[in-house]
C-alpha cells in the first residue's frame, strides 16, 4: 500500500489539512504576482542599441521592447566594472556596503582576485524569490566568487545555474553546471545561442510557477563572438554582428513569454553591467569601462510588463542599479531584508510617469574609492577623473592583450578591437580634483564650471559625505589645481 502525506510527515490528519491549506494559500498569492526576467548584458555601452542612437548596429528586438514598455535616459552602474554591478544589482547595497569592490579573476595578476567573493552575510535576489516560492535559474556570467563551490550561484539562491562564472577572457574558460565544470575549453562563438536555449527552457518548465530568471550574457564582453547565423552578416563588423545575436536572443525570450501566455504576467527589464569597451558606443559620452566619466557608468535601462508599464514611455530622471533590486521586490511583493541598509529604490514611478529621481543623488565607485556624485544636472568629481584606457591609443596597433584568444584556452574570432576603436570622447578638460560637469548643457564632461558653481560644489560634497558613511574610506577635498585641455 503506497504511504499517505500523513504516513510520509508522521504528523496528524489536523496538521496535514493546514500544510495543505497553507500551500494552497502560497499558490494563490503567487498566483498574481509576476515572473522577473533581468537580462544583463556584458560591457554593452549606452550607445550600443538602435533606439539609444546607434546608427550601424541594429536591433529591431529589442527597440521593441522598449517601444513596448519604458526606457531610462540617465540609468548608471555604481562602478563601471563588472563583479561591483552585479553585486549591487542582486544584493541592492552599492558595492562598498556589500563587499565587492573588484573583480574576481582566476588568473589576476595579483593573484588575490581569486579569492573575492560575495559575503555569506549577503542576501541576494534569489535567496529572497526562493523563499517567496519562486522557481529561480541563473543562465551566464556569475563573477561573485568562483574558486569555492559554496561561492557559486546554487548556493547563493538559484535552483539551477550554467555559464562562464566569471569574463569570458579569463582563463580557465570553463563552463559551469550547477557547481561543477562541465566543458573546457568553450566555444564562445555558441555561447549567446546556448545561453539562450537554456533561458528558453527554463522558462518553459517552470511556466506554471512563478519564476525569477537572471539571464547574463558574456556579449559584447571580449572577446567577441557570434554563432554562424550572424558573424559578418551585419556587414557593419564583428561588434554589430555580436549585437544582432544579442537582439535575436532578446526577441526568442520574448517569443517564448507569448507563445506561452505570460506577457502580462511578466516583468522583464533589459541593461548592462557597465559602459563599452573597444569597438562600442557611448552615445556621445565621454570615458568608457573603467572610466569615471559617464561612459563608463551610463547604460540602457528598458523595462516591460504589459498593462502595467506603458507602452513608449521615456524618464529622464537619474537611477542606479541596486533600484532593480527593489524595483522588482515590489513589483513580488517580497519584503526586503530589513537588517541592512538597501540603497535601491523602487522605479515603477519612473517606468510609469515622468516621476523625478527617488535619489537626492547617486555615487560612483571606482576601485575601492568613491569617486564621483551626480543628481540630475550636475556630477562632481571628488577625486581625479580616470579613463586609463584613452592612454592605450598612444600604442595603436602595437597593444597587445594578453587575454586574447589564442586557439588553444580561449576560442573566439581573432579580429578583436583596439584602443584606436575607443567608443567615447577622449578630449575635454584635464582632470583635477573637485571637478564639476553640467551635464544637461554638457554631457560628454568637456568642461569644468566648479569654479562659477561653488554653492554646487559645496552641496554636492555634503551630499557625497553623507551618502558615503560607511564606505571603508573617504578622501579630503583636495586644493585644485590648475587644469588644461586634453
Amino acid at each position: 500500500m503506497r504511504p499517505t502525506l500523513r504516513d510520509i510527515l508522521n504528523v496528524s490528519s489536523a496538521a496535514v489539512l493546514t500544510l495543505l491549506a497553507a500551500a494552497s494559500a502560497l499558490g494563490a498569492a503567487n498566483s498574481d504576482r509576476p515572473n522577473v526576467v533581468i537580462i544583463l548584458t556584458d560591457d554593452l555601452g549606452y550607445g550600443d542599441l538602435g533606439g539609444y542612437g546607434h546608427p550601424q548596429f541594429k536591433t529591431p528586438n529589442i527597440d521593441r521592447l522598449a517601444a513596448a514598455g519604458a526606457r531610462l535616459t540617465q540609468f548608471n552602474t555604481p562602478a563601471p566594472f563588472c563583479a561591483p554591478t552585479r553585486a549591487s544589482l542582486l544584493t541592492g547595497r552599492y558595492p562598498f556596503r556589500c563587499g565587492m569592490s573588484e573583480n574576481p579573476a582566476p588568473d589576476g595578476q595579483r593573484g588575490s582576485e581569486n579569492d573575492l567573493h560575495l559575503p555569506k552575510s549577503e542576501i541576494t535576489l534569489a535567496q529572497l524569490f526562493k523563499g517567496a516560492g519562486y522557481a529561480t535559474g541563473m543562465v551566464g556570467k556569475w563573477h561573485l566568487g568562483h574558486a569555492k563551490p559554496e561561492w557559486l550561484p546554487t548556493h547563493r539562491g538559484f535552483d539551477e545555474y550554467f555559464g562562464i562564472p566569471y569574463s569570458n577572457d579569463m582563463r580557465p574558460v570553463h563552463l559551469i553546471e550547477s557547481d561543477r565544470r562541465t566543458e573546457y575549453p568553450v566555444v564562445q562563438a555558441n555561447l549567446t545561442k546556448r545561453y539562450t536555449e537554456r533561458a528558453i527552457d527554463f522558462i518553459k518548465r517552470n511556466q506554471a510557477r512563478g519564476f525569477f530568471l537572471y539571464l547574463a550574457h558574456a556579449m559584447p564582453h571580449k572577446p567577441l563572438a557570434a554563432s554562424e547565423a550572424f558573424y559578418k552578416k551585419s556587414g557593419a563588423g564583428l561588434y554589430a554582428d555580436v549585437m544582432a545575436e544579442l537582439d535575436w536572443s532578446v526577441g526568442q525570450v520574448m517569443a517564448t513569454l507569448s507563445e506561452l501566455g505570460l506577457d502580462e504576467k511578466t516583468l522583464v527589464i533589459f541593461t548592462s553591467d557597465n559602459g563599452a569597451y573597444f569597438g562600442g558606443s557611448t552615445g556621445g559620452l565621454r570615458g568608457m569601462k573603467g572610466s569615471s566619466y559617464e561612459g563608463g557608468y551610463r547604460v540602457p535601462c528598458i523595462a516591460r510588463w504589459p498593462g502595467k508599464i506603458p507602452a513608449g514611455h521615456v524618464n529622464h530622471s537619474p537611477a542606479v542599479m541596486m533600484d532593480l533590486f527593489s524595483t522588482t521586490l515590489k513589483a513580488a511583493r517580497i519584503a526586503p531584508p530589513a537588517d541592512r541598509v538597501i540603497d535601491g529604490r523602487d522605479l515603477m514611478p519612473l517606468f510609469t510617469s515622468g516621476a523625478l529621481s527617488p535619489h537626492a543623488a547617486i555615487l560612483g565607485q571606482l576601485g575601492p574609492n568613491l569617486a564621483t556624485i551626480r543628481d540630475a544636472r550636475w556630477k562632481l568629481h571628488v577625486l581625479p577623473a580616470q579613463d586609463p584606457r584613452a592612454k592605450l591609443r598612444e600604442q595603436g596597433d602595437s597593444w597587445v592583450d594578453f587575454r586574447a584568444p589564442d586557439g588553444v584556452t580561449i576560442l573566439a574570432p581573432f579580429e578583436q578591437y583596439k584602443p584606436r576603436d575607443h567608443p567615447g570622447l577622449t578630449t575635454g578638460d584635464a582632470p583635477v580634483a573637485m571637478q564639476l560637469f553640467d551635464l544637461s548643457a554638457d554631457p560628454g564632461e568637456q568642461h569644468d564650471v566648479a569654479a562659477a558653481n561653488p554653492e554646487t560644489v559645496q552641496r554636492l560634497r555634503r551630499l557625497y559625505d553623507e551618502l558615503s558613511k560607511g564606505a571603508p574610506a573617504r578622501p579630503t577635498t583636495p586644493t585644485k589645481t590648475g587644469k588644461k585641455k586634453s
